[in-house]
């Protein structure tokens, strides 16, 4: 049995760890959150330790170092922006860190802990479930099997409805969240460069607090994308249902459904991290380089190849 740490358990995401810790038999000893909120950890490991404070947390894994209880992972859940932060935590800790996606908001912070991994011989690892999903595998073989030459065309939206409190978190401060394209889809821009290829071009045509759209040119797709978390751009025939959230990935026109299938995904991220699988700081660069990119681009307008929905 493996001994976890977690720091962010009153967040949103924090019971998808909890539940991956459990599934793969491994124990919760440690947990951190300045809110006190937590009741969730009763229904997953109600013996673990709470602190609010992160010198009293830093100072619990120090004093439980070279004992039966030693932290040997230390899972992270916290807002994006304190993410490098708190993956530096682990590490000096001496503990694997298990952070959300964006793993960091900046490209200089890869690089960076890069350095930060081999000084304390450590591992960073960071969740990206969307290349684990049965129907995003399914796209990569059929890619993979297609004409060396051939250029998908790529519609991506995602629109997942918010009310007024998210512009009043931090999940509504560009500098913390990283803006509508990092919080919301910094896993969509890694599954695509995963199957599609690299960037070649990336263009910007709306940048809004709630909202982002651009077209994006791969090695192998050409990708018209749509993120936003306002309700009103939710088709009619969508809101009719009293859903509040579109999901939409066409290739060549053709729908990929990939709507289910998400329930234990973090738990088959686990497994894998366990296994000496798990997604690395090189596997999430590529996506943090492009979503950088967007954060700082200059939007042109309904200009060139633009999504549908921004008419």
């Amino acid at each position: 049995m493996i001994n976890f740490g977690l720091i962010g358990a009153a967040g949103y995401i924090a019971p998808r760890h909890m539940q991956a810790i459990k599934d793969t038999n491994n124990n919760l000893v440690a947990a951190l959150d300045k809110f006190d909120s937590v009741g969730i950890i009763d229904s997953y490991f109600p013996d673990a330790d709470f602190f609010t404070e992160t010198e009293r947390f830093d100072r619990h894994l120090d004093k439980l170092r070279d004992t039966e209880n030693q932290i040997e992972y230390i899972s992270i859940c916290t807002p994006n922006y304190l993410h490098d932060s708190h993956i530096r935590l682990a590490l000096r800790s001496d503990a694997h860190a298990i952070c959300e996606k964006p793993l960091v908001l900046n490209p200089w912070n890869v690089d960076l802990l890069k350095e930060v991994e081999k000084r304390n011989n450590k591992h960073i690892y960071t969740i990206l479930q969307l290349r684990l999903h049965p129907s995003i595998i399914a796209l990569k073989k059929e890619v993979e099997n297609a004409p060396k030459d051939k250029v998908f065309d790529i519609d991506l939206t995602y629109l997942t409805s918010r009310g007024k409190w998210y512009h009043f978190s931090w999940k509504g401060e560009q500098q913390k969240s990283g803006g509508i394209a990092t919080n919301i889809g910094v896993h969509f821009f890694d599954m695509l460069t995963w199957i599609f290829g690299d960037v070649k071009e990336n263009i910007v045509h709306l940048s809004k607090d709630n909202s982002a759209s651009g077209f994006l040119k791969l090695e192998h797709a050409n990708v018209r994308w749509l993120l936003s978390v306002d309700y009103n751009l939710i088709p009619k025939n969508i809101r009719e249902t009293g859903a509040r959230t579109y999901r939409s990935i066409t290739v060549d026109g053709k729908e990929i459904e990939f709507s289910g299938g998400f329930t234990d995904l973090h738990t088959v991220s686990y497994k894998n991290i366990l296994n000496g699988n798990g997604f690395t700081l090189a596997d999430a660069e590529n996506a943090i380089n492009t979503v950088y990119h967007i954060r700082n681009a200059e939007a042109i307008g309904l200009k060139g190849d633009y999504h549908p929905l921004l008419k």
